[in-house]
């Protein structure tokens, strides 16, 4: 897998146990990854309809969309 999804799923990951939703620092902190690095990973999955992110001012809080979650779900259950 290549370096690039394997971060992208990481990002995923720590956001589905955040349903409160989490900064682009405190992800960067999760993943310990430099914050401008995850920057280029959560508007890519921003792009593709994964996540939200919501503008607090200068906080820009990010979300696993409700849709996306139901459809992982639901496709593991499929794999079992």
């Amino acid at each position: 897998m290549r370096e690039n999804e394997a971060i992208k799923e990481e990002i995923i990951k720590v956001l589905d146990k955040h349903p409160e939703g989490l900064t682009f620092a405190g992800i960067a902190r999760e993943l310990n990854v430099h914050r401008h690095t995850l920057t280029k990973y959560i508007y890519e999955l921003k792009g593709s309809g994964i996540i939200f992110v919501r503008d607090l001012g200068t906080l820009k809080l990010c979300y696993l969309k409700k849709r996306f979650l139901s459809e992982a779900k639901r496709k593991n259950l499929r794999k079992r």
